[in-house]
């Protein structure tokens, strides 16, 4: 079973192609993850993907909430050796990826890197938005399992059938995903990779609970 979704593959919305644009001017031959890392911050989240800068706008609230909700519950759970952050470099060989989340090892992260290797997480996550959909349902999820991240998570805030969220975790078999646990909002997701994670997809949108 692949990170595909189960119904088959989500419509492509019309405003990916806008949110996906070229930062800078081209040049003789690709881009470079040695390009990426020398960019300057920028609040947009500029990835390396085949070889081209693609930016991306800041997500809508309701997907920056989940991320922060997400991040405070697996957080909690983590092993004193493990952090847990949003939105931090990645280099998945020779591209460079921002998950929306990354689960790893607190040692790089406390000592200042400004990227991690593929190598160093146990979870990438990545949360749903319209424009992002065939990056996080087809490219990210497959260049994370060819690249040997353990764990892919991935947040569907905006289906069209059955209760929302929808959260999907994969493990890595062989270079790609099989799917290993789903829960929508209302159940209980369970896991015990990374480690042990038990939380209802629910305390991800809506009013925030106490």
């Amino acid at each position: 079973m692949s990170a595909l979704p189960d119904e088959g593959w989500p419509e492509a919305d019309p405003r990916e192609h806008r949110r996906s644009l070229i930062l800078l001017p081209r040049h003789s031959g690709p881009y470079t993850v040695e390009d990426w890392l020398a960019l300057p911050e920028t609040r947009e989240r500029i990835e390396l993907i085949d070889g081209s800068f693609v930016v991306s706008p800041a997500p809508a609230y309701d997907h920056a909430l989940c991320a922060q909700r997400l991040v405070r519950i697996l957080l909690d759970a983590a092993p004193n050796d493990v952090e847990v952050v949003e939105a931090a470099n990645v280099q998945v060989r020779e591209e460079g990826f921002i998950p929306d989340i990354v689960v790893g090892p607190a040692e790089p992260m406390i000592a200042g890197e400004v990227r991690l290797d593929s190598g160093d997480l146990l979870m990438a996550v990545e949360i749903v938005s319209p424009g992002n959909r065939k990056r996080d349902y087809l490219v990210k999820p497959s260049s994370y399992a060819a690249a040997g991240v353990p764990v892919f998570m991935r947040v569907e805030l905006h289906g069209e059938e059955g209760a929302m969220p929808l959260v999907e975790v994969f493990t890595a078999k062989e270079g790609e995903y099989v799917k290993v646990a789903a829960a929508r909002a209302g159940q209980t997701l369970s896991l015990t990779e990374p480690y042990e994670i038990v939380f209802d997809p629910a305390a991800l949108v809506g009013p925030r609970r106490r």
